[in-house]
């Protein structure tokens, strides 16, 4: 298998792609512009590791940049593509939206266009558990109603469902979109909590907590996720013989396009996610309680119903463990004794 990686510097792409060369007939291209949202050494890094396998092959490419895009996949006999390159960041989006438009925009449409170029046999990529926005059904289950984000991020990438749906029908284009519940491990981003609380709590800093410690998160282990991926990937859509026009919230699809939770599917407190943290570290953290955060989703939690019956779910890893190993690689790679 020949398969595109975006964002293959990435957290997620990382350990993506780590996995899909555990398969020695996988060929992985991957493809990152390596911005500064956060510290492109650690990028690079995560690029070092990938280069020793002679089967990944890095660009440094933008999808923005359509003309560079297409002449450079346009040879490469690609069959699939995994999209994970996108602006993150709930925060960074109430600053800086117009960085969501070009990259999570118009970037994901430079992907569904090659897609239709090249006649790919499968698209998946990276939508998020923030389309449910203020939806308190929980557990989330892909047939709710996400007409209402509350963030831009989660608007963009639930325009991403939309646009990827119409390519899917109108091209016959096999799609998965993929709903990331919270996602934390080794090599994480610089500006997610578990790698902030950890920094802040071995320098004797502050860790400032939101809505007064009363969030809770489904938490996704990096591994967990990546084994997800892989087995779905395999997993070609078809149309649903059976679409319900009537209904079309029933999650049936009158395209090859399906939508699934990405998670473990157990809500964790939050004050219990820093409370490992602490116990992991040794060292009794710093707490500043706020108030609600503009964008904030108090609870997460999701059905995992639905890709339970599409594909073999792997065992998932506990969050207490999830949090050692994440400690584990952040001293070793600050060189922390």
């Amino acid at each position: 298998m020949n398969i595109l990686v975006t964002g293959a510097a990435g957290f997620i792409g990382f350990h993506v792609v780590k996995k899909l060369l555990k398969n020695k007939n996988n060929k992985i291209i991957g493809i990152d512009n390596l911005n500064n949202y956060y510290d492109p050494a650690l990028k690079l890094k995560r690029v070092s590791i990938l280069n020793n396998h002679k089967n990944f092959f890095f660009k440094k490419l933008d999808i923005v940049d359509k003309k560079k895009l297409i002449l450079f996949i346009k040879n490469k006999k690609i069959n699939y593509i995994i999209h994970l390159a996108a602006q993150a960041g709930v925060r960074h989006s109430l600053k800086f939206p117009q960085d969501y438009v070009s990259s999570n925009i118009l970037g994901f449409f430079n992907i569904l266009e090659v897609s239709k170029l090249i006649k790919v046999k499968h698209l998946l990529f990276a939508s998020t558990s923030s389309v449910y926005g203020l939806n308190n059904n929980l557990p989330f289950k892909e047939n709710e109603i996400t007409d209402h984000p509350i963030q831009f991020y989660a608007a963009t990438k639930k325009s991403n469902e939309i646009m990827a749906h119409s390519y899917s029908y109108l091209y016959n284009i096999p799609v998965t979109a993929c709903r990331f519940f919270t996602v934390y491990g080794p090599w994480g981003r610089p500006d997610m909590a578990l790698f902030k609380f950890t920094k802040n709590i071995l320098n004797n800093k502050e860790i400032e907590i939101y809505n007064f410690g009363n969030h809770s998160r489904d938490f996704t282990y990096c591994d967990d996720l990546a084994i997800i991926i892989k087995k779905l990937i395999l997993k070609i859509p078809r149309k649903d013989k059976n679409f319900n026009k009537k209904n079309p919230e029933s999650g049936s699809s009158i395209a090859p396009f399906k939508i699934f939770n990405i998670s473990s599917g157990k809500k964790v407190k939050l004050l219990s996610f820093v409370k490992e943290i602490e116990k992991q570290l040794g060292i009794k953290a710093k707490l500043r309680f706020k108030k609600l955060q503009t964008g904030d989703i108090i609870d997460t939690l999701s059905s995992r119903l639905k890709l339970g019956k599409y594909i073999n779910l792997p065992k998932i890893t506990d969050y207490k463990f999830g949090i050692k190993k994440f400690i584990r690689w952040y001293k070793a790679y600050n060189n922390i004794d």
